[in-house]
């Protein structure tokens, strides 16, 4: 159990990525706080088999202005974390030079300034009792960019600056905060995409298949865990090699 009675606050955790790191953030023994826009269908069943340790959150992230009050509602709720992923994201695709102004600033309200507020808020508590461990989650896109995703990679590529930041500022209270750089993940976002695409982004990978998104909750389990103590202001490609 290597989250034993840890508080773990996740958000975008309705589904994908997000889901698989509160299930098994769960069994390793952490009372989660799941945060997304709705509760997902299957909340009833997920809640009954954590035995009361899963708690969620509603939250509409892309309105900044009530960001802060949620985060501090959950934090009233669990009297305070010890990790913090987040992990909520969104897409609007286009080529730059038609994207919408409204498209570029809503992608970078959810992705990047709501996880700005959300850090700030727990991470106050954080230094306090001079513990937690914060994870952010950027993707490949916002290390190497990609067509057709200027607003995505750049809140990719924001969440790593605010990374390393954040490392900086907070290290010296024994908080740590990392982020991880996921690649081509099978979730409902890329489950879009067409079979000719996905082939063609396979065989660019290394290791010749998509990651799960256990792949990406087991990286998350090592950062929140003490078997990370000694790491901060990282950032963990997860990605099959395809950007070595």
């Amino acid at each position: 159990m290597k989250l034993e009675n840890k508080k773990a606050l996740i958000t975008g955790a309705s589904r994908g990525i997000g889901k698989a790191i509160a299930g098994l953030f769960l069994a390793e023994g952490a009372v989660v706080w799941g945060l997304g826009t709705r509760e997902p269908e299957d909340l009833p069943e997920r809640v009954e088999a954590a035995e009361g340790k899963l708690h969620w959150i509603s939250a509409d992230l892309s309105n900044v202005e009530t960001v802060e009050d949620v985060a501090a509602a959950a934090l009233t709720d669990a009297g305070g974390f010890d990790i913090l992923v987040n992990n909520a994201g969104i897409t609007r695709d286009n080529l730059a030079f038609r994207m919408s102004l409204e498209d570029f600033r809503r992608v970078l309200d959810v992705n990047l300034s709501a996880a700005f507020i959300i850090a700030r808020t727990l991470g106050r508590d954080m230094i306090r009792t001079r513990k937690g461990s914060i994870i952010n989650m950027s993707s490949v896109v916002g290390i190497h960019g990609n067509g057709g995703q200027a607003n995505y990679a750049a809140s990719k590529a924001g969440l790593i600056g605010l990374t390393k930041s954040l490392a900086r500022e907070t290290a010296p209270r024994n908080v740590r905060v990392n982020a991880i750089a996921p690649g081509f993940i099978e979730t409902d976002m890329t489950g879009a995409l067409g079979e000719e695409l996905k082939k063609k982004m396979i065989d660019h990978i290394p290791l010749k298949r998509m990651g799960r998104p256990e792949d990406i909750a087991a990286a998350a389990l090592f950062l929140a865990s003490d078997d990370s103590a000694y790491i901060t202001g990282q950032v963990f490609a997860v990605d099959g090699g395809m950007f070595m």
